[in-house]
């Protein structure tokens, strides 16, 4: 049985808390592996690692940070089928899902090998008699990363490439169900050129998760995961001082309006709904069009579509999608999609008894469409994490905008209209973060930042972006005046520009 450590110190090492958890083949159902489940004493061997490791790091210019990463984007690139596939074994996900996974978190990477720039603070030439003015961005020292199972490549890179290029020292915290990706990840960080301790893999659970937000040698903590979590995390690492940047679930609707293309439309759902069997924040999960014509003409259309996906394993490369990632995630879904019925939701499409031959025990729901969902219901309400679209009827654009300002979180949310003014009002009233006009998962791409608003966020920084550097740096503001510019003797007053 392979085994799982952690990654300290720039090499892998072995658990020694004698506590383990199962990695599954979701295809199939079979463990494959044994992560190690860290103790607080493990945890602060990264620490102690990080520690030492980070002045040195810190001092190194930023141009030389930067060639690190530009010789990782190109690891990264030459290992790309490598660690897709190692992702897929462990998540389920198709491949080429995998390779999108893994090229979104490359981006940030190419981001910040503009840290240099990025990272440059302000000055001010005479800002009185004599005086001049600047700051400065430092790291902020020990930064941690907690992450989730859906983006194990993509969500570590958005964490700890803005991070070291700053300057900090990182401990990441993979979820514990797709743990070896990110211990390759930073295999292939070392071999870029990175020291030993600036970036380590501690896998773990609570137990660990708790340690991060309370070890005192670490400032700032970024978290992805459901929003019971986010709000724990984000209350419990400000109690201890640190700063914290924290998302959570999401509800994403897409509203299509009568006038809107529905050809691109419903492919837009599919891809969106169904892609990565609907484990992402970002999945649009809701349905909105308006109008009854244009509501009996989306899920005339939708449902052949959902009834030909390709289910498959992530060998398979003419899948459309995989397995979920857990047998609890399975009994979850179908748990839901079970309470929808019994709430009087229209289940059109009934994905609950796919099976696979020869991958009977396998993680697979097949894809599943409601009609006839109503804002009370538990599948509206809920972050599903499925392959389950809801569809929400609305009388009228007014209705439909109520919908996603209504829902307690908001991370995304798209509109599908050939209307200019309709799309610009959505996009002026809407209370979500990230909008899509035609565009059905509005991820921004790295130069922008990533975050949602309501109970989808807790902290003032989003993801990666100029607002990764903020939350990953100090600012230092340095009032200077020297000697031939001081005249007359001391002041008792509060200094002014008058």
């Amino acid at each position: 049985m392979r085994e799982i450590g952690h990654f300290i110190g720039g090499k892998k090492v072995a658990g020694t808390s004698g506590r383990t958890s199962d990695v599954f083949n979701p295809a199939t159902g079979e463990v494959q592996a044994k992560v190690a489940l860290a103790s607080v004493v493990e945890l602060r061997a990264a620490v102690e690692n990080a520690k030492a490791a980070q002045p040195k790091w810190a001092a190194t210019n930023p141009q030389r940070r930067a060639r690190v990463f530009f010789k990782f984007v190109d690891l990264l690139n030459q290992h790309m089928d490598e660690l897709a596939t190692l992702l897929s074994s462990e998540h389920g996900k198709t491949v080429e899902d995998s390779k999108g996974d893994v090229i979104r978190g490359l981006e940030v990477c190419e981001f910040v090998c503009g840290i240099p720039h990025l990272a440059k603070g302000e000055f001010t030439e005479g800002a009185g008699p004599a005086i001049d003015m600047y700051s400065i961005r430092q790291p902020v020292g020990i930064g941690a990363g907690i992450t989730p199972f859906n983006f194990p490549g993509m969500i570590p890179m958005w964490m700890f490439a803005p991070a070291i290029a700053c300057g900090n020292a990182f401990i990441l915290k993979p979820s514990e169900r797709d743990p070896s990706l990110p211990i390759r990840l930073a295999e292939l960080m070392i071999e870029a050129g990175l020291p030993a301790g600036i970036l380590n893999v501690v896998n773990g659970d609570k137990t660990a998760v708790d340690a991060i937000l309370t070890d005192p040698d670490i400032g700032a903590v970024s978290f992805v995961g459901s929003t019971p979590i986010a709000r724990y995390v984000y209350g419990t690492a400000a109690m201890n001082g640190k700063r914290a940047q924290c998302f959570g679930g999401a509800k994403n609707h897409m509203i299509i309006m009568p006038d809107a293309d529905m050809d691109q439309a419903v492919n837009a759902l599919m891809g969106a709904g169904y892609g990565s069997a609907g484990e992402r924040c970002m999945a649009v999960s809701v349905a909105v069009p308006v109008g009854e014509e244009t509501a009996n003409r989306l899920v005339e259309k939708l449902i052949p579509k959902i009834e030909s996906l390709r289910i498959g394993p992530y060998t398979d490369d003419k899948a459309d999608m995989g397995p979920v990632v857990t047998k609890d995630a399975y009994n979850r879904i179908q748990g839901l999609i079970n309470k929808g019925i019994e709430e009087g939701a229209k289940l059109v499409v009934d994905g609950r008894d796919f099976k696979l031959q020869g991958y009977e025990d396998g993680y697979f729901v097949g894809g599943c469409l409601f009609d006839n969902v109503t804002p009370e219901m538990e599948i509206y309400k809920t972050e599903i994490f499925g392959p389950v679209l809801s569809v929400v009827r609305a009388h009228s654009y007014e209705e439909a905008l109520s919908l996603p300002m209504k829902h307690e979180y908001g991370n995304g949310v798209a509109i599908y209209t050939r209307d200019g003014d309709a799309a610009r009002d959505f996009a002026s009233r809407i209370n979500i973060g990230m909008i899509g006009i035609n565009v059905p998962i509005p991820v921004p791409l790295a130069y922008h930042s990533f975050g949602g608003w309501k109970a989808s966020s807790f902290g003032d920084l989003n993801q990666h972006g100029t607002d990764s550097i903020k939350f990953w740096t100090r600012t230092k503001t340095v009032t200077a005046r020297w000697p031939s510019g001081i005249k007359g003797g001391a002041e008792f007053v509060m200094p002014t520009m008058k």
